[in-house]
């Protein structure tokens, strides 16, 4: 099985102003990610961005492709890429995002690998158990359903489910095991790229601030395992940055 890896990379961000080049280990963050990709057996790996700054250092290990600054999410730049890089449309992409530079390069494959024998499914992605309560309550931990045969029936900022008898007596309490979070890595083929991009964002999308809601809205399906290795800490922040090196020196 062969796949292609695309890693979008803004230099913009409002709490970490080029974050994708900030260096770890003597290497900027972008690289450790195209590194992750490699090691997972990609056939391909391409940067996609916006920002010279970004592109003249990527050049130096990795392919890069120049998109526009006008989109409004990594789906949307990959597809650009898949238009510019004229990719095959059978091809299975694996999005990875451009701030995971310690992402399990297991997880990269294996993503790509259930999008390949899930010929149900126009989309792949990975979900991890959540330990504590606190999680299940915060905004910022994306929860998915999946159902019986590994297909994501939604994706929610809220606790889903909702534990009626439980949450009904005590608002925080949640029995854990119900529960798992969405980790943001995705496998999709070429040609449902531009099929995805070309739909009118729907109203679930805008009201949860969630992408991956647009291809539940208009019917396609989401194929959702639980990862193989336990996926790190999302870097946000210079001191997330700063924390996670700490645990690894």
């Amino acid at each position: 099985m062969s796949f292609i890896v695309v890693i979008p990379a803004r230099f913009g961000s409002s709490r970490f102003p080029g974050k994708p080049l900030a260096m770890i280990e003597g290497k900027p963050m972008i690289q450790h990610v195209v590194e992750r990709a490699n090691e997972a057996g990609a056939t391909r790996v391409i940067v996609a961005t916006d920002d010279s700054r970004i592109q003249n250092v990527v050049e130096g290990f990795a392919d890069v492709c120049m998109t526009s600054s006008d989109h409004q999410s990594g789906t949307e730049r990959i597809a650009e890429v898949i238009q510019k890089k004229r990719i095959p449309p059978e091809s299975i992409v694996v999005n990875v995002q451009g701030d995971e530079p310690f992402i399990p390069a297991e997880n990269i494959t294996q993503v790509a690998q259930n999008l390949a024998q899930a010929t149900q499914c126009q989309m792949a992605t990975l979900s991890t158990p959540i330990n504590t309560a606190e999680d299940v309550f915060n905004p910022n931990i994306v929860k998915v359903l999946v159902n019986n045969a590994k297909e994501s029936i939604y994706f929610s900022r809220s606790p889903i489910p909702f534990e009626r008898e439980r949450m009904m007596t005590n608002p925080t309490s949640a029995d854990t095991k119900l529960y798992k979070r969405h980790i943001g890595i995705y496998a999709y083929r070429a040609q449902y790229v531009q099929q995805y991009v070309d739909y009118v964002p729907s109203t679930l999308e805008q009201i949860e601030s969630l992408e991956q809601l647009r291809a539940i809205w208009y019917g396609d399906k989401i194929h959702c395992d639980v990862a193989i290795a336990p996926p790190p800490i999302g870097i946000d922040t210079p001191e997330d940055l700063e924390r996670l090196l700490n645990t690894i020196n």
